[in-house]
């Protein structure tokens, strides 16, 4: 059984940066790896995704702020955050499946079914 657990949320100013971690994948990390995030009273929404040939997704959002990378020696799936906005307030989420997706589908949620418990990022003004 895969258990994730996520470490690294934290509260940081606007403009700042911050580093996410993912650890708890078996001796084989799955195909897809990916970052979500829900904000207070919202749907959760995906962030970012790599896959094990290293095909690399971003919302919108955060692309050319936030960096997903993974180490596959260490089943460690990272996220590295910068010029943070308020809006980027959320709990984040690691997510991982085993499969591939595009573009298009590595965002649909519905496709991961290994999920952490989320760690906190707050952004203040």
């Amino acid at each position: 059984q895969v258990q994730l657990v996520e470490s690294g949320g934290d509260l940081v100013q606007a403009g700042g940066s911050l580093g996410l971690s993912c650890e708890g994948f078996e001796r084989t990390a799955p195909s897809t790896m990916a970052w979500f995030r829900q904000a207070p009273g919202k749907e959760r929404t995906f962030v970012a995704a790599t896959t094990r040939g290293g095909s690399k997704f971003y919302a919108d959002s955060v692309k050319g702020r936030f960096s997903i990378t993974r180490e596959n020696a260490r089943n460690t799936l990272f996220l590295q955050m910068s010029s943070l906005k308020p809006e980027d307030t959320a709990v984040y989420f690691c997510a991982a499946f085993v499969g591939y997706c595009s573009a298009r589908s590595c965002s649909d949620r519905r496709l991961y079914n290994y999920w952490g418990q989320g760690t906190q990022v707050t952004v203040s003004s």
